[in-house]
């Protein structure tokens, strides 16, 4: 068994641990994990707090348990369609009042289960002590949202802020607890009461929400300090209600002709694969018509292109060393000035230090599912992809944009070879394969805009493998001397093609995409999937349902905060 298939497994085992406990604690039945979310029946519950997101790589199964802990009272110890009716509907003030909503029920242990809080603590601290060290409480808003945090849970349950934090928090504890004491007394009264729990917390979120709100004075660059560690902490609390029931899951099963294949997965023939630039499928004229269509298309979306490429520069950028700014009076002793203390005793301008920019040293590759099925939604797709590689090329960012399908339906040569050969069983992959290439690393968008429009072809769009497209995808990043690489796939549905499909199984594919995923995260690489309406958690870990049915001006802009907010959310892993 790979490395990768014994993470896998070694997930699935927590998981099924851990949807144990929560059943048990909460009283409910039908509570299971899928793509590292919990569900009750098809619904994604909420994600409630930050701390309830332990991650394999960095926590201890005492966090794991902890977490379940914290799901398991949530769901025994608050009504849902109560808390609902008060939530409040700003933003900030729906996270903070999230918050002590959670804190409220984890205090309500039933006696008799030390080892319940035990567990909350240290899941708890765990995570207090991993967002301060990653440097999410040195900004203002991640500090006062940190110390909020601290303060009601400790008044809340009564467990003390960890010693290591309190010297960090000790100003910032000050100066709110004059605003929200009295408040804060009221939670720790009324803790087993929601509603009167409630009229408190709805103070203390409007408070904070009050002070995060910025200033009239501050500049963009006061804003786009603290925007990291701001967003890290908001975007980790999965806000709203339950996923809707109509959003269907991708199916996906095991393969036996792979599983038991001495060789693993298995190509028939690679005679007919290509790597193709888009542009050059597209007659000159038509390419043209493509374009201006999509200009219109974009022209109609209403997205703040500055904005998103200040958002994403913000996400992907960090601080490099860029030489230093002399005449300083503090800082590191600048032994050039030196000499004015003798000819200018009272100078006090003799320091230096070190100049810091944002860099953003990334490489953002978009793969598209070409196959038949996306036809209906390409336009739409289109856009995104050419107003996301605009954005990222202002934020300095590289990025490519690639697609896969196939060259023929149904096989096409290598299945008429395959029948030549005399049908050997279990032949694998058996279709020709298009890689494309609308966008490639080292072209400006500018440049790149033709073959961008050829994505409006209608008959690019056969069928789709999947697993060799990401492979591909990420030898193409390999390549590259970016620090990081973020591989983004957009995809409505399971890996498909007939003729392999009935000469092998019907999840030969899509059991060697998720082995494929499986590899590479262990490996290390950051995959996205977003599903064009579909729930892509079978085959990645971060996934996201993209709703393209008004996907145009407001929308446009919440389907990029989306994307953000899902890359952010792995950053805190």
């Amino acid at each position: 068994m790979s490395e990768a298939q014994q993470r896998a497994r070694h997930q699935e085992r927590v998981e099924a641990l851990c949807a144990a406990a929560i059943r048990a604690l909460s009283g409910e039945r039908d509570l299971h994990f899928r793509g590292r979310r919990l569900h009750r029946g098809r619904r994604a519950l909420p994600l409630y707090a930050p701390h309830l997101s332990p991650s394999l790589e960095s926590d201890d199964f005492a966090s794991f348990r902890g977490a379940a802990d914290g799901f398991g009272l949530r769901l025994a110890n608050s009504n849902a369609a109560l808390h609902r009716t008060l939530c409040p509907a700003d933003p900030v003030e729906r996270m903070v009042f999230e918050l002590l909503e959670q804190f409220r029920t984890e205090s309500l242990v039933p006696i008799g289960m030390p080892g319940v809080r035990h567990n909350l603590r240290h899941r708890f601290e765990a995570w207090s002590l991993a967002f301060h060290a990653a440097g999410g409480s040195d900004s203002a808003r991640g500090l006062l949202m940190f110390c909020v945090a601290q303060m009601g849970r400790a008044q809340v349950t009564g467990d003390r802020v960890p010693e290591a934090i309190e010297d960090t928090l000790e100003t910032t504890r000050a100066s709110l607890g004059p605003l929200i004491g009295v408040a804060l007394a009221g939670l720790k009264r009324d803790r087993a009461d929601q509603a009167a729990y409630a009229v408190h917390a709805q103070q203390i979120a409007h408070l904070i929400a009050a002070l995060e709100r910025p200033d009239a004075d501050e500049t963009d660059a006061d804003l786009a300090h603290d925007a990291d560690a701001w967003a890290a902490f908001s975007l980790l609390l999965d806000q709203g209600d339950e996923l809707d029931d109509t959003v269907p899951t991708a199916v996906s099963g095991r393969s036996l002709v792979l599983d038991d294949a001495a060789d693993g997965y298995r190509v028939f023939t690679t005679a007919y694969d290509r790597e193709l630039a888009a542009a050059s499928l597209v007659r000159a004229d038509l390419l043209k018509d493509f374009r201006e269509r999509l200009d219109r298309r974009i022209a109609g979306f209403g997205v703040n292109l500055a904005h998103l490429a200040r958002d994403l520069k913000a996400l992907l950028a960090v601080p490099t060393r860029d030489g230093w700014d002399g005449g300083q009076e503090e800082g590191v002793i600048d032994g050039r000035r030196l000499a004015q203390l003798i000819s200018s005793p009272t100078e006090r301008r003799l320091f230096r230090l070190e100049r810091e920019q944002p860099v953003a040293d990334c490489l953002v590759s978009v793969l598209i599912d070409c196959s038949g099925s996306m036809k209906e939604h390409i336009e739409t797709v289109a856009v995104l992809a050419d107003l996301l590689v605009r954005a990222l090329e202002q934020a300095g960012v590289a990025s490519e944009l690639l697609g896969f399908t196939t060259g023929a339906w149904t096989g096409g040569r290598a299945q008429r070879d395959w029948v030549r050969a005399g049908r050997p069983r279990h032949p694998g992959r058996l279709n020709e394969v298009d890689h494309l290439v609308f966008k490639d690393a080292a072209t400006p968008w500018r440049r790149a805009r033709p073959g961008i429009a050829a994505l409006l072809k209608a008959d690019l769009f056969r069928e789709g493998i999947d697993g060799e497209a990401l492979s591909w995808a990420l030898q193409r990043s390999a390549a590259r001397n970016e620090a990081r690489k973020l591989l983004i796939v957009i995809s409505d549905g399971s890996p498909m093609d007939s003729a392999t499909n009935l000469a092998n199984d019907a999840h030969y594919l899509d059991h060697h995409l998720k082995d494929v995923v499986a590899l590479h995260e262990a490996r290390g690489a950051e995959i996205y999937g977003l599903g064009v309406g579909l729930d892509l958690s079978p085959y990645y870990s971060r996934s996201h349902v993209l709703d393209l049915s008004e996907a145009s001006g407001l929308a446009g802009n919440t389907l990029f905060r989306e994307l953000i907010a899902l890359i952010a959310r792995r950053q805190q892993r």
